[in-house]
């Protein structure tokens, strides 16, 4: 059976989801609210069309009145602060079937601090840490340790909200410039100062209804502004999927030791989590260890992670809103798939926006490659830029090295005035 289904969020993330359940053979049409430049096209070739509506992500009210006007029978929600202020509950309230977690399960998100506290009680590994909301305590106690450090704002702070500290002097003025300068607002409010773990990272995102956990692809993006990871974090400059490295046996680790068992010890306090679990992990000497768990689908893991499922989105996202996620077969594409960031002038700080950007079409005729549109817009017909990150250029292949040589091809074929790009992803 076809219904429609709203999408809501704006970014690159969207339009990879909006990209593929408009393959859906239950998707009638697509709203996106909403949407950008990128989220808008006619229906074609079995492919459900999608339009922009003009209505704010956090406007839960009129959220609701348009999925009830529509016959809307999925949302399915982007970013992580209306889950934070409880649109699944309101939804759900007024009887209409939203995919992700409610607002008490999204705390594993929204509160860094609720997280590490809810990490240590369960068992799941993750650095040790210290919890401060008094700034002349937590400068004490910097003064008290050597070394590296992490310190991270609690609240949601747009991805940027976690500062590696290599002496004692850097993490006095990193703690200064969250807790009294509010450089993340009242995400601020309260840090977690963190023993600095080394290894690479990665990436595991998971569906979950609650009871049954589905790892995705194991993915690694790349947060630094520059090269050789120098430069201050962004939300993402590229990411890759899957990592060449990871093991079957040690993906089942991670899945048993941390996804289903936040999964079951959500569910014991009485708030089950349903959606996409997200966890941040560092392969550290001692095994995996959680950094962060996100309570939504990452970006720009997303444009990797999407285009290898090779099951239909809209049926697993049903399954895990109707907890059946047991009985519903979730496969993925062999290959790999990698994405590169292309950013305006001057991100993560001050940016211009309305630059026009060329050469989308061929880069999009080149095999394997998805354009996904984070911060554009439409001027006069144009695509112009309207973010910081602006495009999320994605291919596919059979191996590694080919899906990035493609995604690097079609970057060459995409100008903008400005445009900056990591080179080394993967």
């Amino acid at each position: 059976m076809k219904t429609n289904i709203l999408i809501i969020g704006s970014g690159g993330r969207e339009h990879a989801l909006a990209w593929k359940i408009a393959q859906s053979k239950h998707a009638a049409r697509l709203y996106i609210a909403p949407g950008n430049a990128g989220t808008v096209w006619p229906a074609a070739n079995g492919r459900a069309a999608a339009e922009n509506i003009p209505i704010p992500t956090e406007d839960f009210n009129r959220l609701i009145a348009f999925a009830q006007q529509n016959q809307v029978g999925l949302t399915v929600v982007g970013p992580e602060v209306p889950l934070a202020e409880g649109i699944v509950d309101a939804f759900q309230a007024a009887d209409l079937p939203i995919f992700g977690p409610t607002q008490a399960a999204a705390q594993l998100e929204a509160s860094k601090a609720f997280a590490k506290e809810f990490m240590i009680e369960h068992g799941i590994p993750t650095a040790a840490y210290q919890t401060f909301t008094n700034y002349n305590l937590a400068q004490l106690y910097l003064n008290e340790i050597n070394g590296p450090v992490v310190i991270k704002a609690s609240g949601l702070a747009a991805g940027k909200g976690v500062i590696i500290c290599h002496d004692t002097a850097e993490a006095q003025t990193t703690l200064q410039s969250i807790m009294l300068e509010k450089q993340f607002g009242m995400a601020g409010d309260e840090v977690i100062i963190e023993e600095c773990l080394t290894g690479p990272e990665l990436s595991v995102l998971a569906f979950t209804d609650g009871k049954t956990v589905v790892p995705l692809s194991p993915a690694r993006d790349h947060k630094r502004i520059f090269d050789h990871d120098e430069g201050p974090n962004t939300g993402g400059m590229g990411a890759y999927a899957p990592v060449p490295a990871i093991s079957p046996a040690l993906l089942a680790n991670i899945q048993q030791t941390v996804l289903q068992t936040a999964v079951d010890g959500m569910a014991a306090r009485g708030t089950p989590y349903k959606g996409v679990l997200y966890a941040g992990l560092m392969l550290t000497n001692d095994g995996p260890k959680v950094l962060e768990f996100n309570c939504r689908f990452g970006d720009p893991e997303t444009q990797v992670i999407i285009p290898l499922l090779a099951s239909d989105l809209v049926e697993i996202m049903l399954a895990c809103v109707d907890e059946r996620l047991a009985d519903s077969a979730v496969q993925l594409h062999p290959g790999a798939c990698a994405t590169v960031v292309m950013a305006s002038e001057g991100y993560p700080g001050r940016y211009p926006k309305g630059r026009e950007i060329t050469g989308i079409e061929a880069a999009e005729s080149l095999d394997g490659v998805s354009v996904f549109h984070a911060g554009t817009a439409l001027e006069d017909g144009r695509f112009v830029t309207n973010g910081g990150r602006v495009l999320a250029v994605s291919a596919t292949g059979p191996t590694l090295p080919t899906a990035l040589q493609q995604a690097y091809k079609a970057v060459d074929l995409i100008h903008f005035e400005g445009a900056h790009y990591r080179r080394d992803i993967g």
